[in-house]
């Protein structure tokens, strides 16, 4: 995970747009230089996020970003733009050349931070057809942190990853209650149980918990733990970088993608096929030879 600092506009902006880069692009060498196999990049310091949308400036920075991280590796490269942006991140993943977008608020409705988030299936769908963008996959939160479920409280966790395969994810993603808190590893097992989709760990990962992850997990989301003191807002740490990774490769399976994030290598000027849909998940989350 490549937090960004905070982009043009928001409260905690510092930096250029060029600079910004150039922090993603020193990151990004340190994440594949320890071993990480694939990249997220995400606006975490924009807080407070806005609901559903952003403006052309967050667009335009966070491109910027994701292309320097796209020139420096031919590993797998994604975008989140927070909060449920995520016809945003879909147009920025195109712009730059990424594989796949993580996306809140897919299907059904919750009350985030920032308020209610609904349903985007229908329309983000439409826009990636249209946009001739179905080469990039969509991996999906499902009854995401930092959000109250209240309102489908009769919609178990495993319905809801039905619910998010049936309107055509690519992956779904299972976090705990917040950044840097675990999964519920019944809910976890449940999911894996419910879908033939690759099956993602959205938070809470660590070097302790890493093998039991990958009994049901097929791909590892890490923010908080590569950080100094497993603080999010701190900066990379080589060395817990590698001690995770060490742990985590050990615990998957030989079939499985290597963790701690995504899959097999594509090098920058080819771009992956869309994967149709297979029972057989690990595999569903490897890229096809390139068109």
């Amino acid at each position: 995970m490549i937090h960004l600092p905070g982009l043009p506009g928001t409260p905690h902006a510092r930096l250029i747009p060029a600079e910004i880069a150039d922090h993603a692009r020193r990151e990004a060498a340190t994440l594949i230089d320890c071993g990480v196999d694939a990249l997220l990049v995400e606006n975490m310091h924009d807080r407070p996020y806005l609901r559903g949308s952003v403006g052309p400036e967050i667009v335009a920075a966070m491109t910027a970003a994701a292309l320097a991280v796209r020139e420096c590796t031919a590993a797998p490269c994604g975008v989140q733009v927070l909060a449920g942006a995520n016809e945003a991140a879909l147009a920025v993943a195109l712009a730059a050349g990424l594989d796949f977008v993580r996306v809140e608020g897919f299907v059904f409705a919750h009350v985030a931070d920032e308020g209610v988030l609904e349903g985007c299936a229908g329309p983000l769908l439409r826009a990636r057809k249209a946009w001739d963008a179905e080469h990039i996959r969509i991996f999906t939160d499902i009854k995401k942190k930092h959000g109250a479920h209240a309102i489908t409280a009769d919609v178990s966790i495993a319905e809801t990853a039905k619910a998010a395969a049936f309107f055509c994810s690519d992956g779904v993603i299972v976090s705990g209650v917040a950044t840097g808190e675990p999964v519920d590893f019944e809910e976890l097992e449940q999911v894996a149980r419910a879908v033939d989709l690759p099956v993602l760990v959205g938070s809470g990962a660590n070097p302790e918990n890493a093998s039991q992850l990958f009994q049901y997990a097929d791909a590892i989301i890490v923010g908080s733990a590569f950080k100094e003191g497993g603080d999010w807002t701190a900066p990379l740490d080589r060395d817990r970088i590698r001690a995770f990774v060490e742990c985590a490769k050990g615990g998957a399976s030989s079939e499985a993608i290597r963790p701690p994030i995504l899959p097999a290598e594509v090098r920058a000027s080819e771009m992956p096929r869309p994967v149709p849909q297979t029972s057989d998940k690990r595999n569903a989350l490897r890229w096809n030879d390139p068109v």
